[in-house]
C-alpha cells in the first residue's frame, strides 16, 4: 500500500506542477493579446492606405447612360409593356378591338361594373 500512495502522491505533485503552469500560461496570454490587437489596428491602418492609393490611381467611372435616364427609360418600358398588354388582353382574349383598350370609355364602364353604379 504504501507504493501505492507515494504513487499517489507523485502523481498529485504533477498534476499540481501542470496546473501551475497552466495558470502562469494564463496569465501570460492576456499580454500577447495586447499585442495581437496593436498587429490589428496596424492591420486597419494599412488596409486603408491600400484602398486610398487605389482609389488615387483609379480613373472616375463615366456612364453611358446617367442613372436619371436608366430611371426614365425603365419607367417607359413598364408603362409600354402594361399598354401591350392591355391591348392584347382586351383585344385577342376578350374578343374586343385591341385599340378600344385605351378609350377613356371603355375604363369608366369597366369602374362602373367594379362598383356596381348604374
Amino acid at each position: 500500500m504504501t507504493t501505492n500512495q507515494s504513487e499517489k502522491t507523485v502523481d498529485e505533485k504533477e498534476s499540481r506542477k501542470a496546473h501551475k503552469q497552466a495558470k502562469q500560461n494564463k496569465k501570460q496570454q492576456p499580454a500577447e493579446k495586447k499585442q495581437s490587437s496593436s498587429e490589428k489596428q496596424t492591420r486597419k491602418q494599412q488596409k486603408i492606405k491600400q484602398k486610398e492609393e487605389k482609389r488615387k490611381g483609379k480613373k472616375p467611372r463615366r456612364r453611358i447612360f446617367p442613372i436619371w435616364l436608366r430611371i426614365i427609360i425603365v419607367l417607359l418600358l413598364c408603362a409600354g409593356a402594361l399598354i401591350a398588354g392591355l391591348m392584347i388582353g382586351y383585344g385577342v382574349v376578350g374578343d374586343g378591338t385591341p385599340t378600344d383598350a385605351l378609350k377613356k370609355e371603355t375604363w369608366q364602364h369597366i369602374i362602373d361594373i367594379v362598383t356596381k353604379t348604374e
